[in-house]
């Protein structure tokens, strides 16, 4: 009964330091996210390659965006309105960087555009056609969000992210 009882202890403790963890917080939905919904960036089969892994630590490993499945060529839609931040090539990929209502700024790359800083987006605009380059795999759009400068899941505001659902476990102590 005493094991049981320290790993049921265990168990709760690891689930609260995850909870609370710095990487948990990056991935908190922004406020009103129930009422925003973005449009999908890309036409046709909704595929998520590569899922948002949130960092342990702001300098940590992880993956700040999710890949979309994208070939080369295909056009990229604008989620939601707002205005060209920067458009341009980071050392070897072509990316645009989208500022949004609310503190949301969303970046895609590799994204070849004939956008320019300043030019207004609306929500379904054509922003651009993928390209190559970076660290996404070929066939893929990179797509990353910030709230407010940190990254969260771009997954959440599309909807696609299910809400967390604690289930039973374990026999009663």
């Amino acid at each position: 009964m005493r094991t049981s009882s320290r790993l049921v202890s265990g168990i709760a403790l690891i689930l609260l330091s995850l909870l609370f963890s710095p990487a948990q917080v990056a991935a908190v939905p922004p406020p009103g996210a129930d009422e925003v919904r973005w449009l999908w960036p890309l036409d046709g089969v909704r595929q998520v390659v590569e899922p948002y892994r949130a960092p342990a630590h702001a300098y940590g490993a992880g993956h700040r965006g999710v890949d979309l499945a994208a070939p080369a060529g295909t056009v990229v839609l604008a989620p939601a309105a707002g205005v060209i931040a920067f458009q341009g090539t980071v050392v070897d990929r072509p990316l645009l960087t989208i500022e949004h209502h609310g503190g949301l700024v969303s970046t895609f790359e590799p994204l070849h555009s004939t956008l320019r800083p300043g030019d207004a987006v609306s929500a379904g605009d054509a922003i651009g056609v993928v390209a190559v380059g970076g660290h996404a795999t070929p066939g893929t759009l990179h797509l990353g969000v910030r709230l407010d400068g940190a990254y969260i899941n771009p997954m959440i505001l599309f909807g696609g992210v299910p809400r967390a659902v604690l289930l039973p476990c374990c026999d009663p102590v």
